[in-house]
């Protein structure tokens, strides 16, 4: 069978796997494994990205694909069979911008390549499942798709009653138990939840120490996400939609963006209620409510209290009054997304000032679109005006650190600046 026939066919099975999902949302699937194809796992390759950072065995993108025909067949065969073992991953630490770091997990380019191709396919039924409320790392959904949602619900449905819940370590506290429970009610090939089982329990290497993962799943393997999505919409989605929601008395909304979820109600009455039981859901299936990060208040325009505002997913959304005197919702980026995007910007022109000048304003360019495409939505052109002055002071004074003798003043540095346009602050998002 020719590539281009085997590309259609599995296309069409794969169609029919969703529509399966769809229509019988108690179904389980026993016969997935068979689609880890050599060609289907030459394409989940192409999908990884090319500069991604190394695991454990060095090997990068590039490196992988000198040999790739032969690579990929012998990744075939071991899944065939069913010799493959998932290798231990390397740990990273990242700055979370308030003093505290973030644990990553890098895998390997060959496991990167069978957790891609694994969570493509789960992917096709647990996409028929998810709520439309979830959009955390999921295909045609966004972070600025769920701002626009909780703008809307706000200012539409007159939900007075906010709560915003921070879970404790969500990603590193999954029971694993639970979470293979949960997902044996959709998933029962044992091929694929061996695999699921083995990314679960693999190695982290930090440093010179190992340890075996217990709880939990690494943030940073590619199928970490899917496995938050899944046990969050059990845990906390199809509750609220299925048996709280028919309890209360008035309307309410759930936002949920992978860990990070806020839910609105009608009445305040029913919003204790859930703020009271939430804590105990959660602590049921092994998580934790934040005591201190955790917030009910009342989100009005005419709330005179202390806390008036909203932050989620980087913005600060509060009450403000239109040009035509009405009462609306605007977002600026939140002190804390604000104080991180200016410390990336500060490090990008850091640790490249070694780099020639094209260089590093090829870099600089890019990281500051990349933070006008998230941040520019209506409204936010002041934080995003913010961003851009703080690159070109921080461009200077790190081209200053790179020698005595060869400093720039600040004419001399606009001069520059004219032949090395940095992109202009803009809105990009105005529908958001």
């Amino acid at each position: 069978m020719s590539l281009h026939r085997e590309r259609k066919t599995r296309e069409t099975q794969f169609n029919r796997i969703a529509e399966k999902a769809r229509e019988k949302p108690e179904e389980t699937f026993t016969s997935l494994a068979h689609y880890l194809t050599e060609e289907y796992l030459l394409e989940s390759f192409k999908k990884l990205r090319k500069t991604a950072a190394k695991g454990l065995d060095g090997v990068g993108w590039y490196d992988y694909s000198k040999n790739l025909a032969s690579n990929i067949a012998s990744l075939h065969k071991r899944l065939r069979d069913k010799t493959y073992q998932a290798p231990d991953i390397r740990r990273v630490w990242i700055d979370k911008g308030n003093g505290k770091q973030r644990p990553l997990g890098i895998s390997c380019i060959e496991d990167k390549i069978v957790q891609r191709a694994v969570t493509d396919i789960l992917n096709l039924i647990y996409e028929q499942d998810f709520y439309d409320f979830s959009y955390g790392f999921r295909q045609e959904c966004s972070a600025h798709q769920a701002l626009k949602q909780l703008r809307d619900q706000c200012m539409r449905r007159k939900m007075r009653w906010v709560l915003d819940a921070d879970i404790q370590g969500c990603f590193d506290n999954f029971d694993h138990g639970i979470l293979r429970e949960l997902l044996t009610r959709r998933i029962k090939d044992k091929n694929i939840m061996r695999l699921i089982n083995q990314w679960l329990r693999t190695g982290v290497v930090d440093g010179t120490s190992m340890q075996r993962n217990t709880k939990g799943t690494p943030q940073g393997n590619i199928i970490s996400p899917l496995m938050c999505n899944v046990y969050m919409h059990y845990v906390l989605d199809q509750w609220m939609d299925k048996t709280i929601r028919p309890l209360l008395k008035g309307a309410c909304f759930i936002i949920r963006y992978a860990d990070d979820f806020v839910i609105g109600f009608e009445y305040e009455e029913d919003a204790r209620r859930v703020m009271q039981t939430l804590p105990k859901r959660m602590g049921k299936y092994g998580l934790t409510i934040h005591p201190e990060k955790s917030h009910l208040f009342e989100f009005v325009p005419e709330n005179t209290g202390k806390r008036s505002t909203l932050d989620f997913l980087g913005f600060t959304h509060y009450w403000t009054k239109s040009q035509k005197g009405n009462n609306i919702i605007k977002r600026r980026t939140g002190k804390k997304g604000l104080h991180k995007a200016i410390q990336k910007i500060q490090d990008s022109c850091k640790y490249n000032r070694h780099l020639r000048l094209k260089e590093q304003y090829q870099l600089l360019c890019s990281k500051l679109r990349g933070l006008y495409q998230y941040y520019g939505i209506r409204g936010n052109f002041f934080s995003i005006k913010t961003l851009y002055q703080k690159a070109i002071h921080a461009w200077l004074y790190w081209l200053n650190k790179r020698s005595r003798h060869n400093s720039y003043t600040w004419k001399g540095f606009q001069e520059l600046l004219k032949h090395f346009v940095l992109p202009k602050p803009k809105i990009v998002h105005w529908n958001v």
